[in-house]
């Protein structure tokens, strides 16, 4: 029935693309089973098949007309003639999620960590389980397999937590992700009309947009699968309290952050190499994790920034340690928190203007203008200069949209505040019914009253 279910989610999107889906599950099942019975070079073998037809699906949809066009570029500026045609394919919802997730299975039945599916529906509905099938979270045969063979009893408690934390899930997405997106494409749909306050409203809307959004797909998706029985990994945890750029890693689409950990960085080397290598690990496995994320020069660019932080924070660790020592911040705990925190986020933020832009040009407009003008701007609105105002402060919307979009993030900072404690759909479950209830009510009425509901896809659909 599960299964059934996944394919006709699935299908609502391009029904046809379901056999695309059915063959890369049908070479990666066979390639357990022979990678499993084989020994030897042939075992290596069956892997590298199951790897290379498994990557050529995705190269074929997703990356074959980025690649053609740098050629056709390059060509061009030697003036040489290129003639291969774009295929123009459209992309099938979430492949970058599920091609990891096959790829995950096959190299840990390899190591010998997993053993191979004999079942092939029980490994199609691993490949396909609709919950977490077109945006994670990307989930490891060990721990998601053998729950479809568990029996899954109906418990109130579990159902209800999954309800609340899809409950969540729809009011990070609807009244805050979606309200933000707003301000964010106002100012990104056409970045060189606006120069200072507007970028940084739009690209700052942007940063707890994208957050709120990826997020609230994962709750919904994490909830939905407690609520039929089956638990699925944590993807993100307060990213935007890291104190380090690692630490945000460690924290932001956990299930991808530890895929590229364990099958692409350790594989290199890891932080077990010289110095130089270990930049370089660093420095390929966000190239790469950029191009997982989309096939654009901006997703590139954005995965070696990430690259290069943690490169940095390695390289000057000594030196920002003196300083903290000879400032005495050390003795300032609650200080010192505050200012990483910023500086991560600040960090992190800059880096979004290369995932939101449309183009490496629109991108750099973006970075040298977010102080253009800001010093008279804000002078204007000190002296309550109703173009500036309406232009630059409200960015041409009523004023009632930068209030509630602040107040919508104001309120989930609270609760995640509230929620470095333990959840708080924990806690709730041990309050009195009336209480319980007023939570829920009050949910639901600020879905239905704050909500924004205009055709808005969840943005890592894209993916």
């Amino acid at each position: 029935m599960l299964l059934c279910a996944s394919c006709v989610f699935y299908m609502a999107f391009v029904p046809a693309y379901i056999a695309i889906l059915a063959v890369t599950i049908l070479i990666d099942y066979v390639a357990g089973r022979r990678i499993e019975a084989t020994t030897g070079p042939r075992r290596r073998l069956w892997l590298v098949l199951s790897i290379a037809s498994t990557c050529a699906v995705l190269f074929v949809f997703k990356y074959f007309d980025f690649f053609n066009d740098t050629i056709a570029l390059a060509a061009r500026a030697m003036g040489m003639s290129y003639a291969v045609p774009a295929l123009q394919l459209l992309l099938p919802v979430g492949l970058s999620f599920h091609t990891f997730q096959s790829l995950s299975y096959v190299i840990e039945v390899y190591e010998g960590r997993q053993p191979a599916e004999r079942d092939f529906g029980v490994y199609a509905l691993y490949v396909m389980f609709y919950p977490q099938l077109v945006a994670g979270p990307i989930e490891r045969p060990q721990r998601l397999l053998h729950q479809f063979r568990e029996v899954h009893h109906f418990d109130y408690a579990r159902v209800v937590a999954g309800l609340q934390l899809m409950a969540w899930g729809l009011v990070k997405k609807v009244v805050v992700a979606d309200r933000l997106a707003e301000l964010a494409n106002r100012v990104y749909d056409a970045p060189r009309s606006h120069a200072g306050l507007p970028l940084i409203t739009g690209t700052v809307a942007f940063a707890f947009q994208i957050y709120c959004d990826f997020s609230g797909y994962s709750d919904i998706a994490i909830g939905s699968a407690q609520v039929m029985g089956f638990t699925l990994t944590k993807n993100f945890d307060r990213p935007y309290t890291a104190r380090s750029i690692s630490e945000f890693w460690r924290r932001w689409h956990v299930s991808l952050s530890t895929w590229f950990r364990d099958y692409l960085y350790i594989p290199l080397g890891g932080n077990r190499v010289a110095r130089q290598r270990l930049y370089l690990n660093l420095l390929l496995t966000f190239l790469v994790s950029g191009l997982w994320h989309g096939a654009r020069w901006t997703f590139v660019v954005w995965g070696a920034l990430h690259g290069a932080y943690l490169i940095a924070a390695l390289a000057t660790e000594g030196v920002r340690v003196r300083v903290r020592t000879s400032l005495g911040l050390a003795r300032h705990p609650a200080v010192l928190a505050v200012w990483q925190t910023a500086v991560v986020f600040t960090l992190v933020t800059l880096g979004w203007v290369f995932f939101r832009a449309t183009s490496l040009g629109d991108a750099w407009y973006v970075l040298t203008h977010l102080g253009a003008g800001l010093g008279g701007q804000l002078a204007a609105l000190a002296a309550r200069d109703p173009a500036t105002l309406r232009d630059v402060l409200f960015l041409g919307f009523e004023p009632s949209k930068l209030v509630l979009a602040t107040a919508a993030v104001s309120a989930l900072l609270a609760v995640e505040r509230l929620q470095a404690g333990g959840p708080i759909r924990t806690r709730l479950a041990t309050a009195t019914a009336p209480l319980r209830w007023a939570a829920y009510v009050c949910a639901v009425l600020t879905i239905m009253t704050l909500g924004v509901f205009q055709s808005a896809r969840f943005i890592y659909f894209q993916f």
